[in-house]
């Protein structure tokens, strides 16, 4: 164990100083938005700002989840690594998705989140999203208490399921962190997924919906085979 720490500490605190690395060249992203000399390339529309918005808030808590599981007493290196991992390369998607809203002049948090899903449509034509007034709203997935309801955007943990996770150890921790990963990454599927199918989105942001839908696609199976090696399931929706 008294080894195991140091050396979890260190691979933290390496992928940090990475994350802080991505943050301090984040505005280039803006930059790159129009980096070809073409006076027609589009602004951000409500879609690519909304989904810019709400996704680097959503990414902010994966990497808290990460960063918490990673300093956990007696959580393995393979946890540890996914961890450092998540947090290096949301940290990076945070990066361009900030600099595109400051290279644009937009603020960097929504005060009505999802608001921009509404309308948009799943690949089975159905809405996904909220519409004002209607009732309906996209499912979130139920706190894993009743006193705090958490966070209205989906996927996302409340602060009672972030201070369990502080407060495990070990393969406790562990299952903890990947349940709550799981359905944090189906919430950022669905935001991403209505963002690519969406008909007021700009071929950046497209493009960026897509690879992010992949990449937490394949999180999702790894996470999910995590957790049966440790005799657990993922959350219910």
């Amino acid at each position: 164990m008294g080894r195991e720490r140091p050396k979890t500490l260190s691979l933290t605190i390496g992928a940090l100083c990475v994350a802080v690395l991505l943050l301090a060249i984040g505005a280039v992203a803006g930059a790159a938005w129009q980096s070809r000399d073409d006076a027609d390339v589009p602004a951000m529309t409500a879609v690519d700002v909304g989904f810019a918005q709400d996704m680097a808030v959503h990414h902010d808590q994966a990497i808290l989840l990460s960063s918490t599981v990673a300093g956990r007493p007696g959580v393995g290196q393979e946890i540890v690594g996914l961890a450092n991992r998540i947090v290096t390369a949301q940290t990076a998607e945070n990066a361009t998705l900030r600099g595109w809203l400051t290279w644009f002049g937009k603020p960097l948090t929504s005060s009505d989140p999802m608001a921009w899903m509404s309308g948009s449509h799943d690949d089975d034509g159905t809405d996904s999203g909220h519409e004002h007034g209607s009732g309906r709203s996209i499912t979130t997935p139920a706190p894993s208490t009743t006193a705090d309801p958490g966070p209205a955007m989906a996927g996302m943990a409340s602060t009672d399921d972030i201070s369990r996770l502080a407060s495990r150890t070990g393969r406790d921790a562990e299952v903890w962190y990947l349940q709550l990963m799981v359905r944090h990454h189906r919430g950022g599927l669905l935001m991403a997924k209505a963002a690519y199918n969406s008909d007021d989105v700009t071929d950046t942001v497209k493009r960026t919906a897509y690879q992010m839908m992949t990449d937490q696609g394949e999180e999702i199976s790894l996470m999910t085979m995590l957790l049966t090696a440790r005799g657990a399931q993922a959350l219910p929706d």
